[in-house]
């Protein structure tokens, strides 16, 4: 295989509904979408999706990524182990470009899948793809009166296992909590902070308060303040939930505390699905826990990428987010549309993803807008 070129493309999809946390605010995708082909005209595609909040990095950013190191992988790689290669020895600039990388990743993983004629595990060294995947469903920082409306709409098509975001008023938030304690304990929930408070103090006087049974909380303090998180969830009996706080391999070795943890682990975030499948592997042979997360406004293809990891990760899958399809999105950018269905489930079996090449998803393209 020689790839011939890579051309960048935006997806600016609205969303359904605008989406709320701590950090952003988000009423459509902001995704960067790279199609890789090869000199044989064959396409692949890949997606990233840049957050300045998680990994510093915007669409400009990606995209002068995308252009300076676009020759080079063009040249360097002709299959899964020149990608590989190619990863260990530019580690510390995907290291700065996660999501960048990520779109181009992925895009070469699907065009040496079509080209060889295996699927997105075989390429990646994976179990093959099979069965039923469950989702969580994640409620944002809505007004109580909504968060409560949209509780009740995913408790109707059978969610029980929730993830909901912290505004940081006491108030507002046992207001939106409330409802779980209707649920008569048949709901398991964790609370997402987005790195919103500054010291342990107030986080655990606001959980303290909250009256709400959860499990876990997600990035409760600043960025990396792992000392400050690990006294966080031993005052409240909580695990604690790494999400931009865990970005490599390397950064698990500080976890001594094995039951303490979870890792959130996002394709886009960790530089790509194959780093991504690294540190989940790394993270179970640790006995640390795993949620394969997402980005909100992800289309289908890092969908398609997460299942990957989530069938990888197996038994020790604490949870999962995303596969929100056109449940979020005005519209997808593939067929099939990924997407859970009652009680969060998604399964594989009945569709052709498991026997494809590649991702095994058609790219409608008339939807994509070149960036210039």
């Amino acid at each position: 295989m020689r790839i011939e070129r890579f051309v960048p493309y935006s997806f600016p999809v609205p969303f359904k509904t605008v989406f709320r946390h701590a950090q952003a605010s988000r009423g459509q995708a902001e995704n960067l979408i790279v199609a890789a082909y090869s000199t044989a005209g064959t396409v692949g595609y890949g997606e990233g999706c840049p957050r300045a909040y998680v990994s510093g990095e915007t669409v400009e950013s990606c995209l002068a990524f995308v252009r300076e190191q676009a020759d080079d992988l063009a040249a360097s790689v002709r299959d899964a182990a020149g990608l590989r290669a190619w990863i260990e020895t530019h580690r510390h600039l995907i290291d700065r470009n996660p999501a960048a990388f990520c779109a181009l990743e992925i895009a070469i993983l699907d065009l040496i899948g079509q080209t060889e004629g295996r699927s997105l595990e075989a390429v990646a060294g994976v179990p093959p793809l099979t069965g039923e995947f469950r989702y969580s469903a994640v409620l944002g920082d809505a007004p109580a009166w909504l968060f409560r409306a949209q509780f009740r709409r995913y408790w109707r098509r059978g969610f029980r296992d929730f993830k909901a975001k912290l505004s940081g008023d006491v108030g507002r938030d046992r207001r939106k909590l409330a409802v779980f304690a209707k649920a008569g304990g048949l709901a398991r929930l964790r609370l997402d902070a987005n790195n919103l408070w500054a010291s342990v103090a107030p986080c655990v006087e606001h959980l303290a308060a909250l009256r709400t049974d959860v499990f876990a909380i997600e990035e409760p303090l600043g960025v990396g303040d792992l000392a400050g998180f690990r006294t966080v969830g031993e005052a409240r009996g909580l695990k604690i939930i790494l999400d931009e706080s865990l970005l490599r391999t390397e950064q698990l070795v500080a976890l001594e505390d094995a039951e303490r943890w979870i890792v959130n682990l996002r394709v886009s975030k960790m530089g790509g699905l194959l780093r991504t499948l690294a540190v989940a592997a790394e993270a179970q042979r640790r006995g640390i826990g795993v949620v394969v997360g997402c980005q909100v406004g992800e289309t289908s293809i890092l969908t398609r990428a997460g299942l990957a990891v989530m069938n990888a990760v197996g038994a020790g899958l604490v949870a999962s987010e995303g596969a929100f399809g056109t449940h979020l999105l005005r519209r997808d950018l593939t067929t099939p549309c990924l997407m859970f269905g009652a009680g969060g489930v998604l399964g594989v079996d009945q569709t052709p993803l498991a026997r494809a090449n590649g991702l095994g998803l058609a790219i409608r393209a008339r939807g994509l807008l070149p960036h210039r």
